[in-house]
């Protein structure tokens, strides 16, 4: 089953590693005797399924993620072994898509307006006229 993470874009089953294991949540005496932690690897160095500015892009991106060039998620949430498959590929899915995600807009620095500066001096001065007027009053 190929994994679709975008219409650009379709990692094919045959690239991706399964590993299975025991699963320390939920379950009750069933998580002793069933493998159903998943662990999905996908070698994102020698994928045939990326150009070489997507593979460039993800190794900067996810490059503490990866070991040795594969990235491995892994999904325990679920009792079911078919559950976590799916919310493996899920989570694989997202990842690289977001790795993939064109850089938002830098932000452009304004200035205060003058009109919001005035404002904000008069919401100081008033502030410091009441802190003013709650300390004792001078011998004098």
């Amino acid at each position: 089953m190929d994994l679709e993470v975008s219409p650009a874009l379709t990692i094919p089953a045959s690239e991706l590693g399964w590993r299975f294991s025991r699963s320390s949540g939920p379950g009750g005496q069933h998580v002793n005797t069933s493998d159903s932690r998943v662990e999905l690897l996908w070698n994102v160095a020698g994928s045939a399924a990326l150009s070489d500015d997507q593979r460039l892009m993800l190794l900067t991106r996810l490059g503490q993620r990866l070991i040795a060039g594969v990235i491995t998620v892994t999904a325990s949430e679920r009792r079911s072994q078919l559950r976590n498959r799916e919310i493996a590929l899920a989570k694989l899915s997202a990842l690289v898509a977001e790795g993939l995600a064109p850089e938002a807009a830098r932000r452009r620095a304004t200035k205060p307006t003058r009109g919001s500066n005035r404002r904000r001096l008069a919401a100081k001065e008033q502030r410091s006229a009441t802190k003013r007027q709650r300390q004792r009053p001078s011998a004098e």
